[in-house]
């Protein structure tokens, strides 16, 4: 019988919905500190981790932004995204598209080539040293104004060679995909791949994904899993071979549950459903345990594990050919276990 646990962490995959910012751990967090002079309420990591109450998304946010001011230089950056990278590669990633907030640090001074050049070089670090594909993808802060996200798509430009793609994260209340309409025209227009996150359970979450689909077009959806209200939606998502990077282990933290029932549903119907981290400094799982997870919730077996693997790649912004050559591991992965993936 095969060992879920060893299967899951062993297996190739790919992670598509990270938030380097939330990859900051207590013990770097505390480093950082030392080296930028500055100081902390909490003085021990349990004291940290005691902070990491969170009953929703906005209580989440309240202690996630506040933690980022330890990261002031391009050395900051990289050693965070190195952390990341590590922990990344124990984990069977890959290949990797992580999510950054520009604007949760120009805002409060901080230089936009500091947070580029510290990631794109953890990036091509992890590449080298590591065999792990990295590519970054710029979030807009989305309860910041469209003005200010359409003045950071402009000064990212100059790095568009380093920048995948281009998301949309923060508190949706409020602050509905289109009122970014065209900011995500734009960034399109200059060539970058668009996703957004529609998460779960909030206010008008199903006509939200409705937008981005329908308005935006937008090549992916994180989160995303309230589209199973809708099953025109849910066929017209699998007709545009959209994926939705689900997040199980965050989903538990934020809402009442992980949202499993939704997850194998979308991934029986044959929808590009992928398990992801999210926050993993935060919600205490990184990607290989959000697969454990979910499949111990939802009594999944390993042929499930390597079509969410499967479905990772497939839904990446990899180019076709190592798509391709990426997907043939994880069957040659499931093969050497006896487990046969279906198409």
């Amino acid at each position: 019988m095969t060992d879920i646990t060893a299967f899951a962490f062993g297996l190739p995959k790919a992670e598509l919905h990270l938030h380097l910012e939330g990859t900051l751990e207590p013990e770097l967090k505390f480093e950082l500190a030392a080296r930028n002079g500055i100081e902390l309420a909490e003085k021990t990591v349990d004291e940290v981790k005691a902070t990491y109450d969170f009953t929703d998304l906005t209580s989440f946010l309240a202690v996630y932004y506040p933690a980022m001011r330890v990261l002031q230089t391009a050395e900051d950056f990289h050693d965070l995204a190195w952390a990341y990278l590590q922990k990344a590669k124990e984990q069977g990633v890959v290949h990797v598209e992580m999510f950054f907030d520009p604007q949760a640090h120009t805002s409060r001074g901080v230089p936009f080539e500091n947070v580029i050049t510290g990631y794109r070089r953890a990036a091509l670090r992890a590449q080298h040293e590591l065999g792990v594909s990295a590519e970054l993808i710029l979030c807009f802060l989305r309860d910041f104004s469209a003005e200010y996200a359409m003045a950071t798509l402009m000064e990212a430009l100059p790095y568009k060679a380093w920048i995948l793609g281009v998301g949309l994260d923060s508190d949706e209340r409020d602050n509905p995909p289109t009122k970014f309409a065209d900011v995500f025209a734009r960034a399109k227009a200059e060539g970058f791949l668009l996703t957004m996150h529609c998460d779960i359970d909030q206010v008008g979450s199903i006509d939200n994904i409705r937008a981005v689909i329908e308005e935006i077009g937008v090549d992916r959806i994180d989160h995303g899993t309230n589209i199973v209200e809708d099953p025109a939606l849910v066929a017209l998502a699998k007709e545009r071979g959209l994926g939705f990077t689900t997040c199980p282990v965050s989903n538990s933290f934020v809402t009442s549950q992980m949202k499993a029932d939704e997850i194998v549903s979308l991934l029986r119907e044959g929808v590009r459903v992928m398990v992801n981290s999210d926050d993993p400094a935060y919600f205490g799982a990184y990607v290989a345990e959000n697969y454990v997870a979910l499949a111990n919730h939802a009594g999944l077996g390993p042929a499930d594990l390597a079509r969410l693997a499967i479905n990772s790649f497939e839904a990446s912004w990899l180019t076709p050919a190592r798509r391709e050559a990426y997907v043939a591991s994880v069957r040659e992965y499931a093969a050497a276990h006896g487990v046969v993936v279906g198409d």
